[in-house]
């Protein structure tokens, strides 16, 4: 109760600082101001042709007449009550732009604004606005702005996004997919105040796709992001027991006439690139200039048509290293490469089937995406490069999604996948729902590949199944998922095949009053896996796992989450059917010989992971997580104690000046003799100084280094080799010392328009960590020069 009525004095208080700046705009017409928390959330935005000048100011006489959003609601990590703090979002039109205004009132906290770098403003305060022109409230374009004016922007959804990292199930909260690889061009300004700050932002039409009908209803909602205190709060009181976010959004109507020219982007650029490498008569040097165009043809307002030849990702920046935990299995990377990312969220499908980095360098490619009332359609092709070819072929990819909006929050969709290489090729199709009703999720696919592979076909299918309860105290998941013996995907990223797996999973969130702890979410369940075939013949289990997640949210900001984790493996002997045993010479054996290798028997496991957050301080940011405990090793299908520690910063050492910092550790010892089997340690540094907001120097730094022992076997601890074109070669101990640096120079006065000059080199040592004798593996310097032209 005493904190309840010190919530509701701390609002009034923040309401009566709100009213006292708000004298520097005169009072709005009560017709025009839409209150969030008096469930007020159809708001009518009026069209005045007009214009105002974008520096932060909000001088003009137009936001007299603007529309006026206030009442905000918190979101996170407590919802469903006034937010701490006074937000007002002032809304108008003309046929070519939408133009907000925001006065973000703070007087809990310091501030955090920095003049970041495009995207790089999550550690700052800052206000998204989330559009949705489709008005179908499952996906919408994010515009984010810090105080500065600094700008983020991409994509959110409320469907399937990257595999789950170990450990981690479901929350109490529906999951933030947010994208923000695709840029946009919008204008915004924002400057301190004695109050907070305030934002003035333009959207130009042009810059998004929405309904092709003269009268139009969008969906919309604000989130205030306060970093002092960790909080989200949003417009519409959004509640965190809801399966969907973007289903709560409130509505802009009296949208009309809205110019649907069609619209040209051309994006010519010129790379220039100089590359290094030894070669048997000393270092030698290639020159290699390139030329390549993009095109974007917004052909009508919702459909859009995209096409690339020889395009270049030299500004993309390098993926940061990763140990994998199960090195059977691929690692997953996101796609940043520009031509991908736009539009990148309609091709979004269930178990990943569609995975856009499976072209490596294409030479040419075309994509068309569109809204056709509640059918949304995109298609992909794309001719690669000879490089990602398993031959000598270019291998062509035609990737295929087709979704259609049923009833208010679910949606069908068909996906279809073809990749060519030579004779050989790879095809799936899938169909798949999605059900939301209120907290309750149901989803479903089914769907199968058909592969080629030097004249030899096989086909296996693909599904799950899954039921979900996202309530605000009380979640479950329950659900199965089968890819049959033999399943690939070419084009998406479907790291593992043939089993059957069960899953269950029961969540109970707390939210203690009076408390340090805001809120506590823990999250048992158990997860069983077979082989496809062995599960239909009623064979025993091969993997079980058992884990309680527990995530804890503390006052102030700070998040730790703890996850014992027990888990039990059989593993596959066709997957070592390349191991042999080298057995030496002894009293009964005069002869060293070689036999095959028999995995080890069911291995119990025993982990526990964690990680700590830190708030957003006013210099830094940090995480660390571990995994700890008994763990197996997937080379020699032994024991080992395992200990991995993964810990990144994030440090603004002025308004210009931030440095990011991570360390990877990771170290696996032999249970059965206390011996390294394994070990990695990985820094990482990255610098950006940011001269202007459209001018910054970065330099990236990463020492990769790695050693693991030859190969033994754990019965035995004979030496293991492996087959190679009928030989067997003995394993040896194998060791990384790699450094990666990089120099980069941008420019970029808005998307699209870009000068890059960048230098890279890769280097060995040695010695690890000795930072002498350093030898240069390869090196290179571009230039690139890009220009959008619009029309």
């Amino acid at each position: 109760m005493l904190i309840r009525k010190a919530c509701t004095t701390a609002s009034l208080l923040a309401v009566a600082f709100a009213v006292g700046f708000a004298k520097d705009l005169p009072a709005q017409d009560g017709a025009r101001v839409f209150n969030g928390r008096a469930r007020q959330l159809v708001a009518a935005v009026p069209r005045i042709d007009a214009t105002a000048t974008i520096d932060g100011e909000l001088a003009e006489d137009v936001w007299q007449r603007a529309a006026l959003l206030t009442g905000f609601s918190s979101y996170l990590p407590l919802d469903n009550r006034p937010a701490q703090d006074s937000t007002e979002v002032f809304i108008w039109y003309t046929g070519t732009d939408v133009f907000f205004g925001v006065r973000a009132y703070e007087s809990h906290g310091p501030v955090h604004a920095t003049l970041a770098a495009r995207d790089r403003i999550d550690s700052d305060d800052y206000i998204q606005l989330l559009i949705d022109p489709f008005n179908d409230r499952r996906r919408a374009f994010v515009f984010g702005v810090n105080p500065l004016g600094a700008q983020a922007d991409g994509v959110r959804t409320d469907t399937f996004g990257a595999p789950t990292p170990r450990g981690q199930t479901f929350g109490g909260s529906p999951p933030a997919n947010v994208d923000l690889n695709p840029d946009f061009i919008f204008e915004s300004k924002g400057r301190l105040t004695d109050f907070g700050y305030q934002l003035e932002i333009r959207v130009p039409l042009k810059s998004i796709r929405f309904q092709g009908t003269n009268e139009q209803n969008w969906s919309f909602q604000v989130l205030r992001f306060v970093q002092h205190s960790g909080y989200q709060q949003t417009w519409t009181p959004a509640r965190r027991g809801s399966a969907v976010f973007l289903g709560q959004s409130g509505t802009l109507t009296g949208l009309h006439d809205l110019q649907r020219e069609t619209v040209v982007e051309l994006n010519p650029e010129a790379t220039a690139a100089i590359s290094g490498a030894p070669a048997t008569d000393g270092w030698k040097y290639k020159t290699s200039p390139d030329l390549g165009a993009n095109l974007r043809w917004r052909i009508v307002p919702n459909v859009t048509l995209n096409a690339t030849a020889r395009p270049d990702f030299s500004q993309v920046e390098a993926d940061a290293a990763q140990v994998p935990g199960d090195t059977r299995f691929a690692l997953f990377f996101p796609e940043k490469r520009p031509f991908f990312v736009d539009g990148s969220e309609q091709y979004d499908s269930p178990n990943n089937l569609i995975y856009t980095r499976r072209i490596v360098q294409p030479v040419a490619a075309a994509k068309v995406s569109g809204k056709f009332g509640r059918t949304s359609l995109a298609l992909l092709s794309a001719v690669d490069d000879r490089a990602g070819s398993l031959g000598d072929a270019h291998p062509v990819f035609n990737l295929l999604r087709v979704k259609r909006d049923i009833f208010s929050q679910s949606t069908v969709g068909l996906t279809y996948t073809d990749r060519v290489d030579g004779d050989d090729f790879n095809r799936v199709a899938s169909a798949d729902t999605r059900i939301v009703r209120g907290v309750h999720g149901f989803n479903a696919s089914l769907g199968g590949g058909v592969t080629r592979t030097s004249g030899s076909t096989r086909t296996a299918p693909i599904g799950d199944l899954s039921l979900q309860r996202t309530g605000y105290r009380y979640g479950a998941l329950y659900g199965i998922s089968v890819i049959g013996s033999g399943f690939a995907a070419a084009s998406g990223f479907v790291p593992r095949s043939d089993f059957v797996r069960f899953m269950l999973y029961q969540r109970v969130s707390f939210y203690p009053k009076a408390n340090i702890i805001e809120s506590w979410l823990t999250r048992v369940g158990t997860e069983q896996l077979w082989d496809y075939d062995g599960f239909f013949d009623g064979e025993s289990v091969r993997e079980t796992k058992l884990q309680a997640e527990n995530v804890i949210t503390l006052r102030g900001g700070w998040l730790v989450s703890l996850t014992p984790v027990r888990e039990s493996w059989v593993f596959p002997t066709q997957s070592y059917a390349s191991y042999r045993v080298l057995r030496p010479a002894d009293a009964g054996r005069p002869r060293p010989d070689t036999v095959a290798f028999s995995p080890s028997a069911r291995t119990p496991t025993y982990v526990l992971l964690g990680r700590i957050t830190t708030p957003q301080y006013s210099l830094m940011t940090g995480r660390v997580s571990t995994i700890l405990g008994r763990d197996v090793e997937f080379f020699e299908t032994g024991t080992a104690q395992r200990v991995d520690v993964t810990a990144d910063a994030d440090w603004r050492l002025s308004d210009q000046l931030r440095l990011t910092t991570s360390y990877l550790f990771s170290n696996y010892t032999r249970r059965r003799d206390g011996s390294r089997f394994s070990r990695a340690n990985v820094p990482r540094l990255k610098i950006e100084y940011q001269l202007s907001r459209p001018l910054f120097v970065r330099f990236v730094g990463q020492y990769d280094n790695r050693t693991r022992d030859a190969l033994r076997d754990p019965r035995t601890d004979f030496p293991l080799g492996l087959v190679s074109n009928g030989v067997v070669k003995q394993s040896t101990p194998q060791t990384v010392r790699d450094i990666r640096v990089d120099w980069l120079l941008s420019f970029v006065p808005t998307p699209g328009t870009v000068l890059f000059a960048g230098y890279g080199a890769s280097l060995y040592e040695p010695d690890a960590f000795r930072f002498r004798d350093f030898e240069r593996v390869r090196d290179g310097v571009f230039v690139k020069l890009s220009y959008l032209l619009r029309r």
